[in-house]
């Protein structure tokens, strides 16, 4: 049997003999898991813990809650605020930053998450997951909303946990691709792969095929290719798969190839895209970039982008290298 690494002799390894992360950014990351434990939980007991359902209200996105959306958002503030390691988080819950209250310690870094992705698979038992970035706080005293708005590429870690069939915990702090799967016996996180690699090419695709009326032209053309299979200008057949969930889609490619698309449409023409770039796009681009993909808005690196304010949207396609780059190529034709 090969040696089971835990999720924390990882991140001490990671800052003891790899250098890529100081002590305080290890601690804010085990406390982050902890949270996706107690969230998964949550989720595993379902109509038994009574947190199915809406909870008759909506967040700053104008979407309506589910149960789920508000007890994770909850989990990860409580499981975050007292330890010293942050000093502010940001959440698609929440209309502004939760700045961590005086009477505790507050740490040099921004904690920023999508606390339950995907909630309106909750009450049919399809695989949600939560999304996290972290970035370090600017210098200066105080903290501002001003201080999240930075590019992916300031990014210092960024994960997902998906719960499905498996908890599985998919982190990099850049030096490649890591995934834990939970042990529920132990209670803990173990090592199950790393330095994933997404193949460049692929013949899978995800996209909400149902709003194609409303696509630009240079999604409709890449699409409308790939149906073609064999017989069209790819030549080769492509499957869809769509969950629904990003981070399921996600991770599916993570695993085994393909794009995921989520593309400006016209029923919005004045939002960029449906996705948020700092909590969802960000993190998620950086983790395929990590595993040799690409992630672009259809114009640009995803990564590159400067919000301009917290629950900024984006259009984003990321996955399989040269699948990316060709339906970006698209967007430049057109």
């Amino acid at each position: 049997m090969p040696k089971r690494i835990s999720l924390t002799r990882y991140l001490v390894e990671q800052q003891r003999m790899e250098g890529h992360i100081p002590s305080q950014l290890r601690l804010l990351l085990e406390v982050v898991a902890r949270a996706c434990k107690r969230i998964s939980q949550a989720v595993n007991k379902g109509a038994l813990g009574d947190v199915m359902g809406s909870a008759e209200s909506e967040n700053v996105q104008g979407e309506m809650q589910k149960k789920l959306d508000i007890i994770a958002n909850e989990v990860l503030i409580e499981a975050n605020e007292w330890g010293g390691h942050l000093a502010a988080m940001a959440s698609e819950e929440m209309e502004g930053i939760y700045v961590v209250p005086n009477r505790y310690p507050q740490g040099e870094y921004l904690l920023m998450f999508d606390p339950l992705d995907g909630s309106s698979n909750i009450d049919v038992n399809v695989s949600i997951g939560t999304i996290f970035s972290v970035l370090v706080k600017p210098e200066g005293a105080g903290v501002s909303e001003q201080d999240f708005l930075q590019p992916g590429t300031h990014q210092v870690a960024a994960g997902y946990c998906v719960f499905g069939p498996q908890t599985t915990l998919v982190l990099t702090v850049g030096d490649g691709v890591a995934v834990f799967t939970l042990d529920r016996e132990q209670g803990s996180f173990i090592l199950t792969d790393e330095h994933l690699r997404i193949p460049e090419d692929s013949k899978e695709f995800a996209i909400n095929m149902s709003n194609q009326r409303h696509w630009a032209a240079p999604v409709t053309r890449y699409i409308d290719e790939c149906l073609q299979g064999t017989d069209g200008p790819r030549g080769k057949d492509f499957n869809m798969r769509w969950v629904g969930s990003m981070v399921a889609d996600v991770h599916r490619i993570l695993t085994r190839g393909g794009v995921f698309m989520y593309p400006w449409d016209k029923r919005e023409p004045e939002k960029a895209g449906k996705l948020r770039l700092m909590y969802e796009a960000n993190p998620m681009s950086w983790l395929i970039e990590q595993a040799g993909g690409a992630s672009t808005n259809g114009k640009h690196r995803i990564m590159d982008i400067t919000p301009t304010k917290l629950h900024e949207r984006v259009s984003v396609f990321m996955g399989s290298k040269n699948e990316v780059e060709r339906v970006t190529r698209y967007h430049s034709e057109a």
